[in-house]
This record gives C-alpha cells, sequence and structure tokens, in this order.
C-alpha cells in the first residue's frame, strides 16, 4: 500500500539523574563528592533509506520515544547514555514542524539524517555542587527532558524518469518489461491507483529509477481524480515519458489527448514546461497505429517515439534514449542537450 503522508509524534529521552555519592577510603572517614553525572538521553533522528518507497509503517506507528539516560554512579562514574532511536524514510520525504508548519528538512540523498528531538542533558553528579561552604553536598541534579513536536511528513517520489499519460495509455505495460516492478495491469482506465517505482537496469552497473504515476485527466490539477496528489510526484522526475495511444477506442485525437495532459502539468507547477520530454505513441500493433503515429507527428511538430510493449517494437530505443536524457540532465546545464538543443 503506497502512503505518501503520515504525521508522527518524537519525544528525545530524558537525561538520567546525577548521583549523590561520596568516596569511601581506608583512614579517610569524610571522603569528597564522587557522584558521577548522569547520560544524555536518546535523540529521534530520521534517516533517509533507499530500500523504502512509502511512509506506510508510520501510519501504524505514530509515537516515537528516545529512552533515558542511565543515572550516574559513585567514583565519578557518568551514566550510560541512550541510544539514538533511528526512523527510517524513504527518500524524497519532506519534513514539517506540525505546529508551525516551516519545513524542517527536505530528505532528498540516501543516508541523509535530521535529529527532529534531541535527547536531554544528564543531571550533575554532587561534585559539581561542592565549594568552600559545602564541602559535602548531598544535592545531584535531574536529568533535563528531552524535545518533543508532532511532524507532518510529506513523500515526494523521486525517479530519474516519470511516466505519464491519460489513464489506459500503457504506462503500467511498459514499466512492467522495463523494470523488476509488476505493476497492476489491465485494459481499462484507472488501473493504476497509486505511484509504481521500478528499477531499469541499463548495464554497465547503470540504472534508472522509473515512476509509473496514475493516469491524469482534465481538471486534474485542482484535485479531479486526485490528480493533485499524484502530480505533486512528477515534480521529483528528470525526464518526462509521455505516453500516447496511438489509436484511441473512445475517437478521441492523440493530438488532444496530449495537449489534455500536458496542460495539467503545466497549471500544476510551470517549472514542468521546461522539464525534458520523451512523447511516444504506444500501443503500435494496434491497427491504425502508423496513421495515429503520423498525425501526432504532424501537429506537435517533432519526432515521436513508436512503442508497442506487447510486442517489445521500440524498448531498446526508449531504454536508451531513457539513459541519455537523463545524464544529459545531471551533467550540462542545458537539460535538452540530449534533444539537440533547447525547446522551442
Amino acid at each position: 500500500m503506497f502512503v505518501d503522508h503520515a504525521r508522527i509524534y518524537v519525544k528525545g529521552g530524558n537525561g538520567g539523574a546525577g548521583c549523590v555519592s561520596f568516596r569511601r577510603e581506608k583512614f579517610v572517614p569524610r571522603g569528597g563528592p564522587d557522584g558521577g553525572d548522569g547520560g544524555r538521553g536518546a535523540s529521534v533522528i530520521l534517516r533517509a533509506d533507499p530500500n523504502l518507497q512509502t511512509l506506510l509503517d508510520l501510519v501504524s506507528r505514530r509515537h516515537f520515544r528516545g529512552p533515558e539516560g542511565r543515572p550516574g554512579h559513585g567514583g565519578n562514574r557518568h551514566g550510560a547514555d541512550g541510544e539514538d532511536l533511528i526512523v527510517r524514510v524513504p527518500p524524497g520525504t519532506i519534513v514539517r514542524d506540525a505546529e508551525r508548519g516551516h519545513v524542517l528538512r527536505d530528505l532528498t540523498e540516501p543516508e541523509q539524517e535530521l535529529v527532529v528531538a534531541a535527547g536531554g542533558r544528564g543531571g550533575y553528579g554532587n561534585k559539581h555542587f561542592a565549594g568552600p561552604t559545602n564541602r559535602t553536598p548531598r544535592t545531584a541534579g535531574d536529568g533535563r527532558p528531552g524535545d518533543e513536536r508532532w511532524l507532518d511528513l510529506e513523500l515526494r517520489l523521486i525517479a530519474d524518469v516519470g511516466l505519464v499519460g491519460l489513464p489506459n495509455a500503457g504506462k503500467s505495460t511498459l514499466l512492467a518489461r522495463i523494470s523488476d516492478a509488476h505493476p497492476r495491469i489491465a485494459d481499462y482506465p484507472f488501473t493504476t491507483t497509486e505511484p509504481q517505482l521500478g528499477i531499469v537496469d541499463v548495464g554497465e552497473g547503470r540504472r534508472l529509477v522509473v515512476a509509473d504515476l496514475p493516469g491524469l485527466i482534465e481538471g486534474a490539477h485542482r484535485g479531479v481524480g486526485l490528480g493533485d496528489e499524484f502530480l505533486r510526484h512528477v515534480e521529483r522526475t528528470r525526464v518526462l515519458v509521455h505516453l500516447v495511444e496511438a489509436v484511441r477506442m473512445d475517437g478521441l485525437e492523440p493530438a488532444a489527448a496530449y495537449r489534455t495532459v500536458r496542460g495539467e502539468l503545466l497549471q500544476h507547477s510551470p517549472a514542468l514546461a521546461d522539464r525534458p520530454e520523451i512523447v511516444v505513441a504506444s500501443k503500435m500493433d494496434l491497427p491504425g497505429g502508423e496513421t495515429g503515429t503520423d498525425a501526432l507527428e504532424a501537429a506537435l511538430g517533432r519526432p515521436v517515439r513508436r512503442l508497442s510493449a506487447v510486442t517489445g517494437r521500440g524498448l531498446k530505443t526508449l531504454v536508451s534514449e531513457m539513459l541519455r536524457c537523463v545524464e544529459a540532465v545531471r551533467a550540462p546545464a542545458d537539460p535538452w542537450a540530449a534533444f539537440g538543443g533547447k525547446r522551442q
């Protein structure tokens, strides 16, 4: 189950109490104070784990408390610190203070960490309270309480390539053919109801992370069909692969289908206008596919890749182009270099 929102409570462990103790030595009936300090309480730390793709685990367990520090001991022995509590979240998790609403950090890199609730400092032992007028203090400090707060977590998937298009455009079939993902596939709209991630092995130790995003419909940027929930995940992708059915059963022209999705992307975020995009005509195995794709190319005034995920036509070429485009985004200032220049 894919979950991209969670609210959790975090509290650092309280510090351990300081110790009241005095030296016990032979022939020294009234030794000085030797009470050790209490240990520091454990902190609660969020860590980005690349093996996670959802916040599901944080929905069932909402409270995270760090262990307390141990009390001090005699003989100037400090109490043990509490072991920090690590809470693992997927990369791409935005952490907000629930009360104030501001962003604490965007955890985008694997193994990146954020201390969200610091543990309390341990109390001082009685040796710290000794002075010229009080050589045998019988007072020690209490440990300080750990920080506590409620957090709002929001996940925005990080992927090299995002598959977009109208419902039933063939995105899930494509993801299943090129990656290790197993999305639900059926010949009717809205089969994909939550984002799916797949890893594409392109050889020589290189790989691409591809996200299959649920089909968008007109009005998605306003929340129609939960489109605003899904569009958030497009913002993190480096390259868009826009699938358009070469032949639609409802009679909608491929160019009109393309413009519907493109308009929703632009209205959701103008920055998406500059995102590198590969336009792909899918389902080329159907009768009329070539004619529909020719019309789409003429309407857009740009090349359209031809693909049949069923027969395998165009799969290798598309993966190679996806890799070339992603590497161009990672390196030069011009992300459209892989396409021969700036988009007009």
